[in-house]
C-alpha cells in the first residue's frame, strides 16, 4: 500500500516539476499578449501653453492645449499579416489629435503601427505609416516589452519618423507601483507639416512654397511598470517652431507650439489600476504559479520518497514474547 502511495505520489512531483519551466517559457510567451481588438485612449492637457495664431502668425499665451490619443486595434488586418508573418500580430490604428483652448483643431496625426502581440518588436507590412507617409519603423512605440529590464531601449518618434535611444533613469515608486523611469531628448530636427492644417486654404505644399519649415524637439518622459510594459504615466517638454520663408514677414522663427503635456489626474488613476490588475496575471504566469508548482513538486517528491523508505524498513529482529500457556481443564 506505501510503495503504490509513494509512486503516486512520485508521479505528481514529476508532473508538477515539468509543468513548472513549461508555464514560465512555453505557456507565458503565447498566453501573455496584447489583444489584436483593443481600443484605448489617452488624454493629456499642456497648462499656460504657447500656441501659433494662423490668423496672425503670432504666439500667444493660451490656458490650456489639450491632446487626444487613441489607439484602435484592426483585427481583420491582424489576421491578414499574421498568414504570411508567421506570428501573433496586432495592428493599431492611432491618431494623436491636438486641440486649443476653444476646442478647435491644432493639428491630427494618424499612424497605422504594426507589432509583435508579445515581445512588441515592430513588424514591417504594408500599411506601415505616420501621416499618410510610409515609414519603417525599428524600436518600441508606445508599450515597452512584458517584463521591461533596466537598460536602454530603442524608441521611435513618430514626428521625425526616426528612432533614438531612450534611455533607463532609474528604479522610482509611482503611486505605490514600483516603475522604470525613461526618458528621451529628441534635438531640433527638421519635420513636415501635417497634412491637416487648422486653418482652411493653407496645406503643407502651400507653406512649402513660401519657404517655411518646420521643426521640432522634445523631451519625452515615461514612467514603466516592468511586469507588463505599461507606462503609468508620461509627458513630454514638447517644442515647435516654424522658421524662413515670406510666411513669418521676415522673422527668422515663430514658435508654433511649447508645453508641457501630461497626462491628465482621470488617466493616470484609470491606468495604475489597470496595470496593477494586469501585473498580477502577468505575474501568475512568471512567478506565482511557476515557482508554486515547482515547491509542490519537491514536496510530493519529499513525502515519496518518505514512504518508501518506511516501506523498505526491515522487520523489528527481536522474538516475539512468549504467550503464557493456557491452563487445561481436567
Amino acid at each position: 500500500m506505501r510503495r503504490t502511495a509513494s509512486l503516486v505520489l512520485l508521479a505528481c512531483a514529476v508532473f508538477f516539476a515539468a509543468l513548472s519551466p513549461l508555464l514560465r517559457w512555453y505557456a507565458f510567451p503565447r498566453l501573455a499578449k496584447i489583444p489584436a481588438n483593443q481600443y484605448q485612449d489617452m488624454v493629456l492637457v499642456a497648462k499656460d501653453a504657447t500656441l501659433l495664431d494662423y490668423g496672425t502668425m503670432k504666439a500667444k499665451k493660451v490656458p490650456r492645449v489639450t491632446v487626444v490619443q487613441t489607439l484602435k486595434g484592426d483585427v481583420a488586418a491582424a489576421k491578414r499579416i499574421e498568414r504570411t508573418a508567421g506570428r501573433d500580430v496586432v495592428v493599431w490604428d492611432g491618431l494623436s489629435y491636438v486641440q486649443g483652448p476653444d476646442g478647435k483643431m491644432v493639428s491630427e496625426i494618424p499612424e497605422r503601427y504594426i507589432f509583435d502581440a508579445h515581445s512588441q518588436e515592430p513588424v514591417h507590412a504594408t500599411g506601415e505609416m505616420v501621416d499618410g507617409d510610409p515609414v519603417r519603423r525599428e524600436g518600441i512605440e508606445f508599450k515597452w516589452p512584458f517584463l521591461t529590464e533596466r537598460r536602454d531601449y530603442e524608441y521611435f518618434d513618430a514626428q521625425t519618423r526616426t528612432t533614438n535611444p531612450i534611455h533607463y533613469k532609474g528604479t522610482q515608486t509611482f503611486r505605490g507601483v514600483k516603475v522604470y523611469y525613461f526618458e528621451q531628448t529628441v534635438p531640433w530636427t527638421k519635420v513636415p507639416l501635417p497634412k491637416k492644417m487648422p486653418v482652411q486654404g493653407i496645406t503643407p505644399e502651400s507653406v512649402a512654397r513660401t519657404g517655411t519649415t518646420r521643426w521640432y524637439t522634445t523631451v519625452r518622459r515615461f514612467w514603466v511598470e516592468p511586469v507588463t510594459g505599461a507606462p503609468v504615466y508620461g509627458e513630454e517638454i514638447h517644442k515647435e517652431e516654424l522658421r524662413g520663408g515670406t510666411l513669418l514677414g521676415g522673422r527668422a522663427k515663430v514658435t508654433a507650439f511649447a508645453g508641457d503635456v501630461k497626462m491628465r489626474e482621470d488617466y493616470i488613476e484609470h491606468t495604475v489600476a489597470l496595470v496593477k490588475q494586469n501585473r498580477t496575471l502577468v505575474l501568475m504566469l512568471t512567478s506565482y504559479l511557476p515557482r508554486g508548482f515547482l515547491a509542490l513538486g519537491i514536496a510530493l517528491l519529499a513525502l515519496a520518497l518518505w514512504l518508501e523508505a518506511l516501506g523498505r524498513r526491515p522487520p523489528d529482529p527481536r522474538p516475539a514474547p512468549a504467550r503464557a500457556a493456557e491452563p487445561v481443564s481436567a
